[in-house]
């Protein structure tokens, strides 16, 4: 296993600086896997992650859940080099176990796009500097037709819907083509029904680029729908690791989720009797 430095992001308002390409990129991504050992965070007296160990194979999907105050946004913010660590070991690695840039991005519950840049010139703030403009240009609108906005690149993002909003947002993200996504819970304010919609895309797109996805959502059946397993985080530990068996595309209503589901509710409050 290789240890790796953080690829350093530069807050501004909380929202990570993309870094730099000299090109955009094309095809699938070069998921990263991650791993954690002894992962442990503090401020001050409140130790909000208690060492943590958790391994990501590359091109997994995986959600965290937890109460409110669990430490899953902490958790997620040292993973995108958003906070550091008090203690412990963060390590990137590529599919076949070697030192690897996690060329990270995040969606965040607010898409935060800037309103005086179209739609299209919003997606290409995900490529950085240095990227020629036609070959920019065309890179946004092979994301937005991903994203299935592809008639939407020359608005103003004031004249979309919530749920468009967050689709350019996820198409900023995915310009780049990074190895691993982190969702924090980027569906939040959305719609029941905008909010399954939003869900398929995303399972979508992450099977057809191959990237790690790590989604921090409150929903329980949202994590058992689109991840391939579900971490319980409780008061800074992990209570539960629970894979998902079923095959995609999955169903809402499945009764085996709903199973799950149970589970993963049990565990959260506290009354499963062990784990």
């Amino acid at each position: 296993m290789t240890s790796i430095a953080h690829e350093r992001f530069h807050a501004v308002a909380e929202e990570p600086a993309y870094a730099r390409e000299k090109a955009p990129a094309a095809g699938r991504s070069a998921a990263a896997a991650i791993s954690l050992t002894g992962l442990e965070k503090s401020f001050g007296a409140n130790r909000v992650l208690r060492g943590i160990n958790l391994h990501i194979p590359a091109g997994q999907f995986v959600a965290v859940i937890g109460k409110s105050g669990c430490g899953k946004s902490t958790l997620l913010r040292i993973l995108m080099g958003l906070d550091e660590p008090s203690a412990g070991e963060l390590h990137f690695e590529d599919a076949d176990g070697a030192q690897a840039s996690p060329n990270a991005r995040i969606v965040f519950q607010e898409p935060r796009l800037l309103p005086w840049l179209s739609v299209a010139d919003n997606v290409v703030v995900g490529l950085g500097d240095g990227v020629d403009s036609r070959a920019a240009a065309k890179a946004a609108e092979a994301v937005l037709a991903e994203v299935q906005l592809g008639e939407k690149a020359g608005e103003w993002p004031t004249r979309l819907s919530g749920g468009q909003r967050q689709r350019v947002a996820l198409a900023r993200a995915l310009v780049s083509r990074p190895g691993v996504l982190a969702l924090d819970e980027p569906l939040g304010a959305l719609d029941a029904l905008t909010r399954i919609s939003m869900q398929e895309l995303i399972n979508r797109v992450w099977r057809e680029l191959g990237f790690t996805a790590v989604l921090v959502t409150h929903d329980v059946s949202e994590a058992v729908h689109l991840a391939d397993r579900v971490i319980v985080l409780d008061e800074g530990r992990i209570a539960l690791d629970l894979p998902i068996p079923y095959p995609r595309p999955r169903r809402h209503g499945h009764p085996g989720l709903a199973e799950l589901e149970g589970r993963l509710l049990a565990a959260i409050l506290g009354t499963d009797g062990g784990h």
